[in-house]
């Protein structure tokens, strides 16, 4: 059995990145004393949704990713499906800074189109992992 070395980097990178999102939106409760919810400030929102986006998706697919990586995915399909996720990863990060990815505002046009851009891939990387892994044990 190999051992899903392409997986782990994958998952140290994403797990940095949710811990960021994570400080960002602890830093930001603090300051403007926001418990729980989000006190109706659409700053917290977009910031709660950037990390728990991330969450929703990184982990399942970190999973499916060691399994693609242990059984019958070749590497250099591992690798490009990780790097596209990872970065589709960051683009909606990103987009999700600003009112214009959050919430389609006619500005900042770059932000939307990052937030579909990020939606996409990680979609893509779904679909292609899953496929690589049903064809190749079928």
């Amino acid at each position: 059995m190999t051992i899903p070395i392409i997986a782990a980097v994958t998952g140290a990178i994403l797990i940095i990145m949710q811990a960021l999102l994570m400080i960002l939106v602890g830093t930001h409760r603090i300051r403007n004393r926001i418990n729980l919810g989000t006190g109706d400030d659409p700053a917290l929102e977009r910031k709660i949704r950037r990390h728990g986006n991330l969450a929703e998706n990184a982990a399942l697919f970190v999973v499916v990713l060691a399994l693609a990586e242990m059984t019958v995915v070749p590497n250099i399909v591992v690798q490009i499906i990780a790097l596209v996720f990872v970065i589709g990863r960051i683009f909606h990060a990103v987009a999700l800074s600003t009112i214009a990815g959050s919430h389609g505002a006619k500005t900042g046009r770059i932000f939307a189109a990052l937030r579909a851009i990020g939606a996409m891939t990680t979609f893509g990387s779904f679909v292609a992992l899953g496929g690589y892994l049903l064809a190749g044990i079928f």
